[in-house]
């Protein structure tokens, strides 16, 4: 067995890295009680939903951790419910605003910047879209597909693994490991980039209700999530992480990835009851906001 292996330093962590994750589970559960009874039921469960995200992937790397085998299944079931959460983040912010008719009259005259990150962050010369029913569909068609689709591909991997014909070290245009992950990151950047044009727009009428936290502890899940994961892979790919008799660099790497997230989102759930704790006051009508600069103005 696993534990048969570990010397004392190495039962003593896992032992701690495991109670972490209890802990961050029983946060979540204790959130998800309170959210349940104070938050508005429109709300309700989108916010379970993005509050789960770190709890969820701190419980599937202490399994990958304990069951080495398992790490394949339990990377694929955090990846399809960050999927999930990405299309409910989008979500939250229109919800926010006072859904998306209040949105529409809210900014009825203004236009979304596109030239943002992560596609077009550098395409300034991108013209500016009015905001209307049609990009709000767009917009949310581009995290919905990703909430979709990636659960379709993820599967299609699972049953090429089993057949033996999807290895993730196998890089070759002739494998299919290559293109189904460039096709899951292509994804992934259309439905960051309709997240990032709705915060940008937001961000401003949404401070009161601590957004652009709540952003940040979204872009961290994304980040460690992702693209940690992925550059500690490549590493141990690449033997840059050596092997540790009896585990192989690939086995090395991920146990180094399963561990940091299980202490990083451990940290981003207890951030979370913290900042979506907070009692928010209702934004003003959106006849009050326009209002609001002459108001300013007069202020001394």
């Amino acid at each position: 067995s696993l534990s048969a292996g570990l010397d004392l330093p190495g039962r003593f962590l896992f032992a701690i890295l495991t109670l972490m994750t209890l802990i961050a589970i029983l946060v979540f559960i204790e959130e998800a009680v309170y959210i349940y009874r104070k938050i508005p039921s429109s709300k309700r469960s989108i916010i379970i939903w993005i509050n789960a995200a770190a709890p969820v992937i701190s419980t599937t790397s202490c399994i990958g951790m304990w069951v080495p085998r398992s790490t394949m299944f339990t990377d694929f079931t955090a990846g399809i419910f960050f999927a999930i959460v990405i299309h409910k983040f989008l979500m939250m912010m229109i919800k926010e605003c006072g859904g998306q008719k209040v949105l529409l009259r809210r900014f009825e005259n203004a236009r979304f910047t596109i030239s943002t990150g992560p596609c077009c962050c550098c395409c300034l010369c991108l013209p500016r879209v009015p905001i209307t029913r049609q990009t709000l569909f767009w917009l949310k068609l581009g995290t919905f597909q990703f909430a979709v689709l990636r659960p379709v591909l993820i599967f299609l991997s699972i049953v090429l693994w089993t057949n033996g014909n999807y290895v993730l070290n196998n890089l070759s245009p002739k494998g299919p490991a290559l293109w189904i992950s460039c096709f899951i990151g292509a994804l992934t950047l259309c439905a960051l980039w309709a997240v990032g044009i709705m915060f940008r727009k937001v961000r401003i009428l949404l401070k009161c209700k601590n957004i652009i936290p709540k952003f940040a502890l979204y872009q961290f899940i994304v980040i460690l999530n992702q693209l940690q994961t992925t550059i500690i892979n490549i590493f141990a790919t690449q033997k840059i992480i050596p092997c540790a008799p009896p585990l192989s660099s690939r086995a090395r790497g991920s146990y180094i990835a399963q561990q940091l997230l299980i202490m990083e989102m451990f940290l981003i759930t207890v951030i979370s009851r913290v900042v979506y704790r907070r009692k928010y006051h209702d934004l003003e009508p959106p006849e009050c906001v326009a209002e609001e600069p002459g108001d300013k103005k007069e202020t001394p």
